[in-house]
């Protein structure tokens, strides 16, 4: 049987791999054969270790590590020309950057409620969770659409689909890029182009090992999982490598929960 996750040929932007989920989304393309990788990360050095990482891989997979912040669209406009010009296409984008914050266990006690809030704080949760997916979609549709395929897949958060308190707005960001992508995928659909959200729980990521690495804390949120363990990185790129492959050529406009049981899809 042929390997129906193989991505040979395939030139796929990862945004936020520098690290934790979105490094491993990166190396699971790079052993499926993808031709190249575009590594972004708003920290260069973090970006260009994953990029290296590919290349001690050993395969044929080219990594190009870009520093950029999703947030700014010149700047998101001008990474996907370069990588279009070195590489002629860009077949898949993952767009995994993301915040919700510091996840110690201290600042998450003084995450605010929504009425303590004002809304020059907004701009932290909207700007990279919400306005970071659409300023990569538009800079990358364009080309998808002219070579007649693509695959896109949003990283969003459980919180956006079932609201998380003191994480309001962060909840209301994640819910939007998911919106985003099902009108996305109405439209882009006729290009062969799809569009889906992996929705992710408690992962075991750098930005959350001070909370899973206390024992007390860790017992409390496994207490909220039907699977009695947190989410590992290669739970959640699994998830994104299906979506970006030619497996899941007729699956669009959907969401899919990564996430241990914590919330159940209808």
């Amino acid at each position: 049987m042929n390997n129906i996750l193989d991505l040979s040929g395939r030139v796929a932007l990862v945004t936020g791999a520098g690290q934790g989920v979105g490094r491993q989304i990166a190396l699971h393309f790079a052993q499926q054969n993808a031709r190249a990788v575009i590594v972004n990360d708003y920290n260069g050095k973090r970006a260009q270790e994953t990029a290296s990482i590919i290349n001690d891989l050993g395969t044929d997979t080219k990594a190009l590590a870009v520093e950029t912040d999703v947030t700014n669209w010149r700047a998101v406009n001008d990474m996907v020309h370069q990588a279009i010009n070195q590489f002629g296409s860009i077949d898949i984008l993952v767009n995994n950057a993301g915040n919700a914050g510091a996840s110690t266990p201290e600042a998450m006690a003084k995450q605010k409620n929504f009425i303590d809030t004002e809304p020059e704080e907004w701009e932290q949760w909207i700007a990279v969770n919400y306005y970071g997916p659409m300023y990569t979609c538009r800079a990358v549709v364009p080309n998808m659409i002219s070579k007649k395929y693509g695959k896109i897949v949003n990283v969003i958060s459980d919180a956006g689909r079932v609201g998380e308190p003191r994480l309001v707005v962060y909840s209301g960001a994640k819910a939007g890029a998911a919106g985003f992508t099902r009108g996305l995928a109405k439209e882009i659909s006729r290009y062969n182009i799809t569009a889906n959200c992996v929705a992710l729980s408690t992962m075991n990521t750098p930005a959350v090992s001070s909370m899973t690495e206390n024992e007390e804390i860790l017992k409390k949120i496994l207490t909220k999982y039907p699977i009695k363990r947190i989410g590992e990185p290669e739970d959640a790129a699994n998830a994104v490598l299906f979506l970006s492959s030619d497996a899941s050529s007729w699956i669009t406009g959907q969401t899919y929960p990564v996430n241990g049981g914590y919330s159940l899809n209808q």
